[in-house]
């Protein structure tokens, strides 16, 4: 699991006032929070925040909290972020505070590894679920969901159930949904051709 490091600065008061007051020197306004954890507002440098989830793991990179604060030393991950949607400054950041010892609710990318052998004959290989949601230790969170679809042909189907999840990771579901599919007419058209031949 990725780690890294984040300095923030306890920020005292709250209201769209001191936050633009904050972006005008570089800024960004943010809150820790967590189960037993009093929501603590903070400033975070956005440049420091981007370098910090700069890891194979994105968002779920663990970033432990360095700085004068009730937040000092505290694991989180990055939960929300909020971006100018012109510039795409970050203009707000949510912290979520984790015990190392209790699973966690996140999201992670699923990955296709390889060609499947129905791209091979024409068909397009489709993910449906590009993420997942898992259950699992912080420090057990995987980078992506990989799957080998090398095998799959034109019609074939990768349900989650069918998914070999790493160690200790769970996906909740209670319906068997589809993550990857590969679709095509090669069937349709292979009947065709016989037809003409015929």
């Amino acid at each position: 699991m990725a780690k890294s490091e984040l300095n923030v600065s306890a920020r005292e008061g709250v209201g769209k006032g001191i936050s633009r007051s904050l972006r005008r020197q570089g800024s960004a306004p943010g809150v820790v929070y967590g189960r037993g954890f009093a929501p603590c507002p903070i400033s975070v440098d956005p440049k420091a925040l981007k370098k910090a989830i700069s890891t194979e793991a994105g968002w779920n990179t663990l970033i432990t909290l360095r700085g004068e604060g009730t937040f000092s030393g505290k694991t989180v991950i990055l939960k929300d972020v909020q971006l100018d949607p012109i510039r795409g400054d970050i203009l707000h950041a949510d912290f979520q505070t984790v015990d190392m010892k209790e699973s966690v609710h996140t999201t992670v990318p699923v990955h296709s590894i390889g060609k499947s052998a129905g791209e091979k004959d024409g068909g397009n290989l489709q993910i449906i679920r590009h993420e997942l949601e898992v259950i699992c230790l912080p420090d057990a969170i995987p980078t992506s969901i990989d799957v080998d679809v090398t095998h799959l042909k034109i019609g074939d189907v990768i349900h989650i159930d069918d998914i070999v999840l790493p160690a200790g990771v769970k996906v909740p579901h209670d319906v068997n949904f589809t993550v990857i599919t590969v679709t095509g007419r090669k069937g349709e058209e292979e009947a065709a051709e016989g037809e003409e031949t015929a």
